[in-house]
């Protein structure tokens, strides 16, 4: 059984929501064992800023980021283009030093930039799409990693492609459940019969309602739209063999989630049906900072 840091001495006092339903609705050793499945996460939360991009929130957090706007790039580094279809849109940067990445059990850098771009069918009407499943969709979605003390300048967006409004974020550390569905919580319990208390109608909804809301994450576990989104990138690093097949539960697992950036009215952000946009990354890749092998994927309601 995994153990839990949401519950270790540094965190508030008071026990996070996610712990506080599954005692109140699962019996005793089984919400225990899905509580040490939770992840440590980083929730990135919308705020007014004194200060633009780099200054602190009006609250006096610190801003750690944003949705749209332009990146800054250095001069040597292209714009990401999907050959064949068109620029990619900007979708939103982190500054790696600002984030609380301690709280997280992946290895963030501990400094320097991320950026995130996706063709989001600006230039083409939506006609392309990019799906795990289609190896020549994968130059659609790209994570660009600019280490700290390189010079960059803002760039200005290619011809086609309208910037998304700017929205600053500052970071909330929090503890997040694995979907119901995702081959941790079967390798945890096994067997799981149809009257097993994680299927009871009462705890599913509580977990739905409790995950209502926009949600840009880093790192955790990501919260599908559908179904799980690891088993999705972990069939298509496969080649797309039949669902069926073991190798997928277990390629699964050995991925994890870099960053989760939801539909936003602020931002400007519909991806397709109120849907949201998947980046994830093996511990191995991360820790070598091969952004460039990061998957990604999309669902929409």
């Amino acid at each position: 059984m995994t153990q839990s840091t949401a519950d270790a001495p540094h965190a508030a006092h008071a026990p996070h929501p996610l712990h506080t339903l599954a005692r109140e609705h699962l019996p005793a050793g089984i919400a225990e064992r899905w509580i040490g499945l939770m992840r440590p996460s980083l929730r990135l939360e919308k705020t007014g800023t004194e200060g633009g991009a780099t200054g602190s929130a009006a609250g006096g957090a610190p801003v750690v980021g944003r949705l749209g706007g332009l990146p800054e790039l250095p001069e040597n580094e292209e714009w990401p283009v999907w050959e064949g279809h068109g620029p990619l849109s900007f979708v939103a940067s982190l500054d790696c030093a600002a984030l609380p990445s301690a709280a997280l059990d992946i290895a963030l850098p501990p400094d320097g930039t991320l950026a995130f771009f996706y063709f989001d069918g600006q230039v083409d009407d939506g006609d392309a799409l990019v799906s795990p499943y289609e190896p020549g969709s994968w130059a659609g979605a790209r994570v660009l990693y600019v280490p700290a003390g390189v010079a960059v300048a803002e760039r200005a967006a290619p011809e086609g492609i309208q910037p998304y409004p700017e929205v600053s974020l500052t970071a909330r550390a929090e503890p997040t459940a694995p979907y119901l569905w995702h081959p941790v919580v079967y390798g945890e319990f096994d067997p799981m019969p149809d009257d097993h208390p994680l299927w009871d109608e009462d705890f599913r909804e509580a977990v739905w309602e409790l995950s209502e809301g926009t949600e840009h994450r880093i790192g955790g576990h990501a919260n599908p739209v559908q179904d799980e989104v690891e088993t999705e990138v972990a069939r298509g690093a496969l080649g797309n063999p039949p669902w069926s097949d073991p190798r997928i539960q277990e390629e699964a697992l050995r991925w994890v989630l870099l960053a989760q950036f939801d539909s936003d009215d602020d931002a400007d952000m519909m991806w397709g049906d109120c849907g949201a946009l998947y980046w994830l990354i093996r511990p191995e890749d991360l820790a070598a900072r091969r952004f460039d092998r990061a998957m990604f994927t999309w669902q929409c309601s």
